[in-house]
């Protein structure tokens, strides 16, 4: 399994918040936690709410990662598709796609 380095581990963070500052006013804060080839990502609402959003899955680039969403009903991550059909994208493919799950849609 490949696993991402540092360097590719502060690049998704880093992507991760610039996405959520720039999209979704829901969400205060972002933690992200990494374990070996996955990165869990939480979000931190401005009321103080905090929850988790996904497992991202390392795919071997920054810019490729799975991205199984949270599903509070069975407490599990499953699998998850973009709209495209695809089971890969951008950690900002795979925030709004959780987003449009777990929270209300901003008005974009």
């Amino acid at each position: 399994m490949l696993t991402p380095s540092e360097h590719t581990r502060l690049s998704v963070e880093a992507r991760l918040g610039e996405r959520a500052r720039t999209t979704w006013p829901q969400i205060d804060q972002l933690h992200v936690r990494h374990r070996g080839a996955f990165a869990y990502v939480e979000a931190e609402l401005a009321h103080g709410t905090r929850g988790k959003l996904m497992r991202l899955r390392y795919a071997g680039a920054v810019g490729r990662w799975g991205f199984p969403l949270y599903l509070a009903s069975s407490d599990r991550y499953k699998d998850s598709l973009l709209p495209t059909g695809s089971a890969t994208g951008t950690p900002a493919d795979a925030l709004d796609r959780a987003c449009r799950l777990h929270l209300a849609a901003p008005d974009i």
